[in-house]
């Protein structure tokens, strides 16, 4: 298999890596640029240094915003502002004078879990990742489902109580944020959980919100999709409560429901700091079939 340079775009940082005999070679990082010629110059930069080293076959890269895979074209809303709603990806490729392909970052993560990863023996799974919000992407195929607005996946944006969302009770980042209002402080959400280990009783309730929200929304999907697989993400994952905590609440919620047949399956992301950088080499592969 041929050689890949990609490329994750961050809002405060770039990573660059090449992809050599299906092993990813990490190169260093830069601060994101500022302005779109600064960006233009540092990706190219980058890109001729791969080339220098490894024969390069094209570019895959992980964005964020709403990649529209058949347009080129970067949509909705980011960190980075200078990336969206022109044809970005036509422009890069002819830059670097190689194919290029774009998928949101989110979905890199998803690929990287089904390529490599968490999902790689199954066929149908829902990614889900928890950070200031939960996103995630929708697998069929072992391909992403981007839906008719390219919103597949966004499962933050269920509604999972009478007006408040998923990802306003199931992040560790809403956590914090009712901890705080109710106790006039501004702890992080590491730091709450840490509290609630040590006794904290609102905390613990807080946690406890937090478990309960995420077992909802996946019991919810599990039934309205039927995956084989459900897989967390985002950096909440290397907390060795979260898996315990989420599966319990969801075991109330199946007797609760007495027609629930069986629980959902649910693992933690193999991947945290390289998945973006190996979906989009998996992302390239599908675009190209390279």
């Amino acid at each position: 298999m041929e050689d890949l340079g990609l490329i994750d775009i961050g809002g405060t940082s770039i990573k660059f890596g090449v992809l050599v005999n299906e092993e990813l070679k990490r190169m260093d990082s830069i601060k994101t640029p500022e302005n779109l010629e600064d960006f233009y110059k540092e990706l190219t930069t980058k890109v001729n240094e791969m080339k220098n080293n490894y024969p390069i076959a094209g570019v895959g890269i992980s964005s964020p915003g709403a990649v529209n895979k058949k347009t080129g074209i970067v949509e909705g809303i980011s960190a980075i502002s200078y990336i969206h709603n022109f044809k970005i990806q036509p422009e890069l490729s002819k830059r670097f004078d190689l194919p290029v392909s774009m998928e949101n970052d989110a979905n890199c993560a998803a690929l990287a879990e089904v390529k490599y990863g968490a999902g790689k023996n199954v066929n149908n799974l829902l990614f889900l990742i928890i950070g200031t919000g939960v996103g995630g992407s929708f697998i069929v195929n072992r391909k992403i489902i981007h839906g008719a607005h390219l919103f597949g996946g966004e499962f933050g944006f269920t509604l999972n109580s009478e007006d408040k969302t998923l990802s306003e009770l199931g992040t560790s980042v809403g956590v914090a944020n009712r901890y705080n209002e109710q106790s006039d402080t501004n702890y992080t959400g590491k730091e709450v959980f840490d509290l609630a280990k040590k006794g904290d009783k609102l905390a613990q309730k807080e946690v406890q919100i937090m478990y309960h929200a995420l077992a909802k929304g996946i019991y919810n999907l599990q039934y309205s999709f039927d995956p084989e697989l459900i897989v967390l993400g985002g950096a909440v994952s290397n907390n060795p409560d979260l898996l315990p905590g989420v599966k319990n609440e969801i075991e109330k919620i199946r007797k609760t429901v007495e027609i629930a047949p069986f629980s959902p399956k649910v693992v933690l992301c193999k991947y945290t700091n390289e998945s973006n950088l190996l979906g989009a080499a998996v992302d390239f592969h599908q675009t190209y079939g390279k």
